[in-house]
């Protein structure tokens, strides 16, 4: 990291980036001229054309955090602009990991908000720097992490030096060296994944592991050592993580400890040694490959780290572990779909291709050859894959592809983070934003961009596959499968039995019935012939998951329902990849197994390739309806179609779900979008059939509006929806002007009973939805259908504040383009009114006792319901909207999501910790619960669930199992119940 010629900015080559467009430019110039006003080198660099100038006005178009920190500190752009970049930032390494001594060496120690403050401004400015060389290429990937890992350790160690002498001077511990309270502490802090191994991405969080030598002789007891140093633990993510004025430092993850949920913070060196000799497990193996000692005592970290090399790298090639990888691999989940990979919405990280299957592919041989080979244990990525090819694991080509992958990926998920300093690895789902990627990567348009992603992508996956095909053949020929003739084969029993099956001899009596031809799709010789050819694979897939037989006995009931087999056992002959999500349907998700089960037709959409790389949006949702919908000639026919559409789709959207090609609030969109069409549509279908009855009435109008989850853009697999009927009419009209006329009650309330009936009557082809219009004003006891002006006054005059509360969660979802407007203006007065706030936030408090009451939560599991769950977060957000004006905050809320709703109230009425605290536990609860609401019906308990949902259940946690998942959204919905009672306080 010396200084050189190209470590000045001014060095950069022209036409580095590309502005985002002519708006963004003006808006970064007339900032960059207020700046030039009190710094003359700003005011030189826009005097003159130059290449700097070029870049500096693209990158701060490109990224509003960028602009956002040159905007707050202009001296710090001065810097970058004129002095060489490398010498910069490492004062700034080094400023922060001074930050707990005194200032100028002299005086008191600083206070604990003193070192959070010099930490952040450290932070913050060295953020900057990195970036801007980074986007200038005067820094590649590997230079970049580097800073962001130095600058992470510097932190650490300078908020472990002062919690450990803040300690000592209260008398509570007694450090050997009060100058360099760390050494000889015995407090180890083990940086994992990517800080250990040096590759730190620019909006991580930090993985740190802690534990504590109670020999050390720091406690005057050491029994007291247990409670002393997990509480000196809590304070340490207090001054990484907490938002200030200053920013933040790092987020900070303290999960990978042993056993997470039932362990503190930090543990004894003894204990965590026995835990991992005795109950390690695969994941921690691997999470450990990358440990690195980045903070306290570092000489007794690294000792640890070398105790702990036996459990880590076993002795002997590990082949017979290779079923433990294959479980990791689940842990982990980099799914291996099929056909085409989408960019927009891409996980960078987690999805196909992606960074976490370029470093699972150097993990995975770690482990089987690590312990052998100690070359192979290098925490770096690409010096692993270099060590790889001199042993002879991989050649030359896979080492250079990958290498080139994994950088490009990295760099990609820089840029994702850089424009909002986001924790996210998702490219973003529009091209506006897309092309801000693009521009920040150096391409010129999003068409190129995107080709060289894909490629990139491809190149990945496709190396990941062959490590597992090889690993495949490691193990032993499937043995005999034997189906011919009456009665059971002995040896095929055993081979049954080795692969997984508990109950060969029902499995085998299965397998028989395919090949007696007793079901429509295996009654051709062609069909039998591909599906005998498919068996001993099919066997081995099915093997490979938990409750082996249920799984495969759910897919007989899928072929037995199936009106022809010979395309499919085809496809899953030459498609593994397909093959395999259907056992991870059967293995995993029950309700989407029976559903497939019970309506064959739905799966007829997996057949297309293009699925994966569609995302469920509106109007790609739209265009497909349009076109399903276009052979209809009658009433009914259009709604056993929208039927037949809905369930593919929702099935569809499911399996987008449970392959991780979209995530849990993407599909509870999704559904949503799917919900609104369909509703769209079947208002359309009712509305021709009364007029073609009953004739037009004169200025007759009609809106549908969206309750609860259809409001909020929050339904599931399986959700019901609320809606409310508005409508409206000209006075002077006494009925309608058809051959049988109605007056204007009848009239609409037939539209609205027919409507009902479109969605939820039950047909040859089932139900659409569960309709529930309680919201409506006055509920039960009030009329289906409401006038505006009724709904207007009912609002104004008579609703409850819990009326008010589900109000503001509604949305106009169809009808009429007026009326529509109409109620929107009149949704949006109702919310605005200024209200008595201790009164609201009594109904409310009042409310949610009630329900606490009388629906109790059955379980953690219980997402909903449970005290700090989903109820608590979606009260913080509707309490808000309805004080928002007394509050001064004048912002039209409606029609938004819960998430949304918070992040535009919460900025301004909201402690940010708090809010970040609630958007936290929101997106958590949402991906779990959207997974839940798919698998099954019913409640979740772990211990009666197949084991595959636990797996994916977990991953859309993003915790290495279900007791750190428990723990986890036990600290989340505690910490929200604390919210909510300080935000709804009297």
């Amino acid at each position: 990291m010396t200084t050189t010629q190209s470590d000045l900015l001014r060095d950069v080559s022209a036409g580095r980036l590309r502005p985002l467009n002519q708006t963004e430019t003006k808006s970064a110039l007339a900032d960059l001229k207020q700046i030039a006003g009190t710094e003359p080198v700003a005011a030189d660099l826009l005097a003159g054309e130059s290449a700097l100038r070029d870049f500096i006005v693209a990158a701060l178009t490109l990224s509003p955090h960028l602009r956002e920190i040159a905007n707050l500190e202009p001296s710090l752009l001065v810097a970058a602009i004129e002095k060489p970049l490398s010498p910069q930032i490492e004062a700034l390494v080094e400023e922060a990991r001074r930050a707990w001594l005194p200032a100028n060496g002299e005086g008191a120690s600083p206070t604990e908000s003193e070192v959070m403050s010099r930490l952040r401004i450290a932070k913050r400015r060295a953020a900057f720097l990195v970036a801007l060389a980074d986007l200038a290429r005067i820094y590649d990937g590997r230079v970049t992490t580097r800073w962001l890992s130095r600058l992470a350790e510097a932190s650490i160690s300078a908020a472990i030096d002062h919690l450990l002498l803040s300690s000592h001077e209260a008398g509570k511990i007694v450090v050997p060296d009060p100058a360099a309270p760390s050494r000889k502490s015995g407090l180890i802090v083990l940086g994992m994944g990517k800080l250990g191994a040096e590759e730190l991405n620019y909006s991580s969080d930090i993985d740190l592991v802690v534990f504590f030598d109670e020999t050390a002789g720091i406690v005057h007891d050491p029994d007291d050592a247990i409670d002393i140093f997990p509480r000196l633990m809590r304070r340490l993510v207090r001054i990484l993580q907490e938002r200030t004025a200053d920013g933040y430092v790092f987020r900070t993850d303290l999960r990978l400890r042993p056993d997470p949920g039932s362990t503190p913070l930090a543990i004894p060196v003894d204990a965590a040694m026995i835990y991992y000799e005795g109950r390690g497990q695969n994941w921690e193996r691997a999470a450990f490959i990358k440990a690195r000692p980045v903070g306290g005592d570092i000489a007794a970290g690294q000792a640890f780290i070398r105790d702990l090399v036996p459990f880590v790298f076993r002795k002997y090639l590990d082949y017979a572990a290779i079923s433990d990888i294959h479980s990791i691999k689940r842990q982990i989940h980099a799914h291996k779909g099929h056909g085409a990979i989408a960019v927009k919405g891409h996980n960078v990280k987690l999805g196909r291709g992606g960074i976490r299957e370029v470093e699972f592919f150097v993990q995975t041989q770690q482990l089987i050859a690590g312990g052998r080979m100690p070359s192979l244990r290098s925490r770096s990525t690409e010096e692993t894959l270099s060590e790889l090819t001199e042993a002879k694991w991989i050649d030359a080509e896979t080492r250079d592809e990958l290498i080139s992958a994994y950088w490009f990926l990295r760099d990609v998920e820089h840029r994702i983070q850089m424009v909002r300093d986001e924790q996210t690895h998702l490219l973003p789902e529009t091209d506006a934003e897309l092309r801000r990627i693009a521009y920040m990567m150096g391409f010129a348009d999003v068409s190129a961009f995107s080709e060289a992603l894909v490629t990139t992508l491809k190149t990945v996956e496709r190396r990941y596959a062959r490590l597992f095909e090889q690993e495949t053949k490691l193990s032993s020929e499937t043995g005999n499968l034997v189906f011919t003739g009456q009665g059971d084969d002995p040896d095929t029993l055993e081979t049954l039995r080795r692969l997984g099956f508990d109950r060969p001899s029902d499995i085998a009596n299965v397998i028989r019935t395919w090949h007696y031809g007793r079901y429509r799709a295996t009654q051709s010789v062609e069909a039998r012939e591909r599906l005998t050819e498919l068996t001993p694979e099919l066997l081995r897939v099915f093997g490979e998951s938990k409750r082996a037989d249920k799984a495969l006995l759910r897919f007989d009931s899928f072929i037995s329902g199936l009106p022809a087999g010979i395309q499919l056992f085809s496809l899953l002959g030459t498609n593994p990849a397909l093959l395999s999500l259907i056992v991870n349907i059967m293995s995993s998700a029950p309700r989407l197994a029976e559903i497939i089960a019970a309506k064959p037709h739905v799966f007829d959409g997996m057949l297309d390739p293009r699925l994966m790389a569609e995302l469920p949006t509106r109007d790609y949702l739209a265009e497909r309806l349009q076109t399903f919908l276009a052979p209809a000639r009658h009433y009914e026919e259009t709604l056993d179609l929208l039927r037949i559409f809905a369930s593919e789709q929702r099935f569809l959207i499911g399996i987008r779900l449970l392959t991780d090609a979209i995530g849990g609030v993407m599909a509870a969109r999704a559904f949503t979008y799917l919900a609104d069409l369909i509703v769209e549509a079947a208002l359309d279908a009712v509305m021709k059939e009364i007029r073609a009855a009953h004739g037009e009435y004169p200025g007759g109008r009609v809106a549908v509006v969206g309750m609860g989850k259809l409001g909020s853009f929050e339904l599931s697999a399986g959700s019901d929806i609320d809606i409310i009927l508005l409508y409206d009419y000209d006075d002077a009209a006494g009925e309608s002007d058809g051959p049988k006329p109605l007056d204007a009650t009848r009239y609409f309330t037939r539209i609205t009973q027919r409507l009902i009936a479109a969605l939820s009557a039950p047909t040859a082809e089932g139900v659409l939805y569960e309709v529930d219009m309680r919201l409506r004003p006055s509920g039960n006891k009030g009329p289906v259908a409401t006038r505006i002006n009724s709904f207007e006054k009912y609002q104004r005059e008579e609703a409850w504040t819990w009326e008010h509360m589900a109000l503001s969660r509604s949305r106009l979802i169809c009808g009429d383009e007026d009326l529509v407007n109409d109620a929107e203006r009149i949704i949006g007065e109702v919310l605005s009114t200024k209200r008595d706030v201790a009164k609201i936030a009594r109904d409310v408090r009042e409310m949610r006792a009630l329900i606490e009451q009388e629906k109790p939560p059955e379980s953690i599991w219980d997402l909903k319901l449970i005290s700090g769950g989903l109820i608590d977060i979606e009260f913080i957000a509707q309490y808000l909207r309805l004080v928002a004006s007394v509050r001064g905050v004048g912002i039209d809320a409606n029609g938004l999501s819960t998430a949304e709703a918070l992040k535009l109230l919460g900025g301004s009425l909201m402690d940010r910790n708090d809010l970040d605290v609630c958007l936290e536990a929101l997106q958590l609860y949402t991906e779990v619960s959207q997974l839940i609401r798919l698998c099954i019906d019913g409640t979740f308990d772990p211990k009666n669930t197949p084991s595959g949902l636990i797996e994916l259940v977990c991953r859309a946690g993003d915790c290495p199992d279900i007791r750190t998942l428990e723990a986890e959204l036990k600290r989340l919905s505690k910490a929200v119940r604390k919210v909510f009672q300080a935000t709804v306080a009297s």
